[in-house]
């Protein structure tokens, strides 16, 4: 497992956060996401076998959100 930071500049309110978070049911291999919209980020545990930066950034995209890697 591979803890990530990304840096989501377009979030901004409680239900954003709330929104990305629910990736972590829509999403199998990810452990944990705790998305922080006072921070603009999220912090992502995930399974590196399953998941690279680029699927992940695409994910948020769907959910109507900008995904940076730090």
């Amino acid at each position: 497992m591979l803890k990530k930071t990304f840096k989501i500049p377009d979030m901004t309110c409680t239900n954003c956060a709330m929104k990305i978070e629910a990736l972590e049911d829509d999403l199998d291999g990810v452990k944990e996401i705790n998305a922080s919209y006072h921070k603009l980020e999220m912090v992502i545990e995930f399974d590196e076998t399953k998941w690279s930066d680029e699927q992940i950034i695409a994910a948020v995209k769907k959910k109507g959100y900008t995904a940076i890697t730090t």
